[in-house]
Formats: structure tokens, C-alpha cells, sequence
């Protein structure tokens, strides 16, 4: 049973959206796939919302997925990773983290590169 930890959040006001990239997309992406249990991790930049035109309510999202709740647990939830979050938590604001667990996944073959 896959566990996702999906994280959708905002940059603070005046925040330098080009240097977020720059740490996100390196140290920080490099940072999040090293991390112990982590099979899968992805990051996006939110462009729309839709239906409509209006503006999405958070500009980016993480999701990271673990094999299990035990691994899950054991690295979330460790002292050494909620002070790591509570750092990186100045420089995002509007955090929203959902904590899922996946029942089904579907790879379809055909559109694999």
C-alpha cells in the first residue's frame, strides 16, 4: 500500500519565484528523492485551475510516495524531519499537506516513452 504525501503551497509576498526554482528544482529535489523510503517524488508548478478562468489557489505542488506506512511514519514524522520542515517552512506559506493512501494505480504501457 502506497502512502503519498502531496503538498500544495504558495511563495510568500515578495518572494523571488526564479531562486525558489533554483533551490526547488536542485538541492531541495535531490534532498526529497534521497530521503529514506521514498520510491517517487515529483514537483509542479500550477497553471490552472479549471473550470473557469480563475486563479488556482496555490501555485505548486509536491508529491512524494512511500511503499508503506511504517516508512511513511518513520521519516515524516522523526524529530530530525518536522524541524527540516519547520526550516523549509519560511519559504513557502499556504501549505496544505494531504496524506493519502493510494488503492489503485494504473500505468498505461502504451504511452510510456
Amino acid at each position: 500500500m502506497t502512502i503519498r504525501l502531496t503538498v500544495l503551497y504558495n511563495l510568500p509576498p515578495g518572494s523571488d519565484e526564479e531562486e525558489f526554482l533554483n533551490w526547488r528544482l536542485g538541492e531541495h529535489q535531490a534532498e526529497n528523492a534521497a530521503a529514506p523510503g521514498v520510491i517517487r517524488t515529483d514537483f509542479g508548478r500550477v497553471d490552472e485551475l479549471w473550470p473557469g478562468k480563475q486563479k488556482p489557489p496555490y501555485r505548486f505542488m509536491t508529491i512524494a510516495d512511500w511503499p508503506d506506512r511504517a516508512s511513511f511514519d518513520a521519516f515524516f514524522y522523526s524529530e530530525e524531519t518536522q524541524a527540516e520542515l519547520n526550516n523549509d517552512s519560511e519559504r513557502i506559506s499556504d501549505s496544505l499537506f494531504l496524506i493519502s493512501e493510494i488503492l489503485t494505480e494504473t500505468v498505461n504501457e502504451e504511452q510510456q516513452p
